[in-house]
């Protein structure tokens, strides 16, 4: 029995789902897409970041994402991927992102404490 608990099996889950669906089934239930089985409720951008993972996942092991055939899929390999794209999203989109806030709302601080505030901003919960 697959789990119906944990994000990373949602997480898994969602990147089969778009890796081998169109996007007109991601947010329908057909035969292939159960909605009751971590049905994706993300906004497109967030489906689309999903598709890619899937296709980098397919691209390395195609049984990490096999459409129908993955549930509850578990390796330490796949672990590590999706922990490997955490990271690198976030190095990729969210510290330009902050750095870039810092940058235009406070003109005015020092080079320092620019960086102060980024360090602040990037450990906060």
């Amino acid at each position: 029995q697959s789990p119906m608990f944990g994000d990373y099996e949602a997480q898994r889950h969602w990147m089969e789902i778009t890796f081998h669906l169109p996007p007109s089934q991601w947010y329908i239930n057909t035969s292939d897409n159960d909605l009751l089985y971590w049905g994706l409720d993300y906004p497109p951008l967030t489906a689309y970041h999903s598709w890619i993972l899937g296709a980098i996942s397919h691209w390395l092991n195609p049984e990490w994402v096999a459409l129908g055939e993955s549930r509850g899929h578990e390796s330490y390999e796949h672990k590590l991927f999706m922990r490997y794209t955490v990271l690198f999203g976030d190095v990729l989109i969210f510290f330009p992102a902050i750095l870039t806030f810092v940058c235009i709302v406070y003109r005015v601080l020092s080079p320092g404490d620019k960086l102060c505030t980024c360090f602040l901003l990037l450990i906060s919960p």
